[in-house]
């Protein structure tokens, strides 16, 4: 239940925020996390980013307010945070398939996306079978590096570039036997984030390979 408070109370934060500047460090704190996890968590939740979210809120509040207000279209787009009428005009066109000034045409088919709430939702009438195991420790080595979580580069270019230049072919020959807890068919070199702290907008991502006897991990990061 609290897990559930704080996620409400970061969602009233950027319903209160809409037409103000949003701070990811803000919502982030109402949720008692780090900023990176809980846009993890909330796109893994919600199946869209937390950027995305507050997009279509904005845009559902502004199309409300053409259709109920005489304000000009530039007000309106500077009060929900676009620097310009044809930016504003171009994400509207984009989530509501007109432009700001037709929405003001009687009849008009608009979208619009509802505050989300996290809810608990209680089924029983089906058994789940499930057990707990308890993992032995373990260590891995490869490639590390540390993201900003707005930055330009991603998890994703280390990847490409990681491919490109061999890298991810030299740590698998360097893997050595995976740990017998793991398919043998699984590939050698995995990845992991979040195992350690590094600072409040950024987080670490490692290429990695398990490390065991056969494993050769000498100039990685361990």
């Amino acid at each position: 239940m609290d897990w559930l408070m704080r996620m409400n109370r970061a969602l009233d934060y950027i319903e209160m925020n809409l037409v103000g500047e949003i701070e990811l460090k803000e919502i982030a704190q109402c949720a008692y996390c780090s900023s990176h996890q809980f846009q993890r968590m909330f796109s893994f939740i919600t199946n869209v980013s937390l950027a995305e979210y507050i997009r279509r809120r904005r845009l559902t509040l502004a199309a409300i307010e053409l259709q109920n207000s005489d304000r000009r279209v530039v007000d309106i787009a500077l009060k929900y945070g676009y620097e310009s009428p044809v930016s504003f005009a171009r994400a509207f066109q984009s989530l509501h398939g007109v432009n700001p000034a037709m929405a003001r045409e009687e009849g008009i088919a608009l979208k619009a996306y509802p505050r989300l709430s996290f809810l608990i939702s209680i089924k029983g009438e089906e058994p789940m079978n499930y057990r707990i195991e308890t993992k032995e420790s373990f260590e891995i080595f490869g490639i590390e590096k540390v993201f900003e979580l707005n930055g330009a580069e991603t998890p994703a270019e280390l990847w490409k570039q990681s491919h490109e230049n061999g890298e991810v072919e030299r740590l698998a020959a360097t893997a050595g036997n995976l740990p017998n807890s793991l398919n043998s068919n699984y590939h050698k070199v995995h990845a992991v984030c979040n195992y350690k702290k590094t600072g409040e907008d950024t987080f670490p991502y490692m290429l990695c390979a398990f490390k065991g006897e056969t494993s050769k991990a000498d100039g990685y990061t361990i």
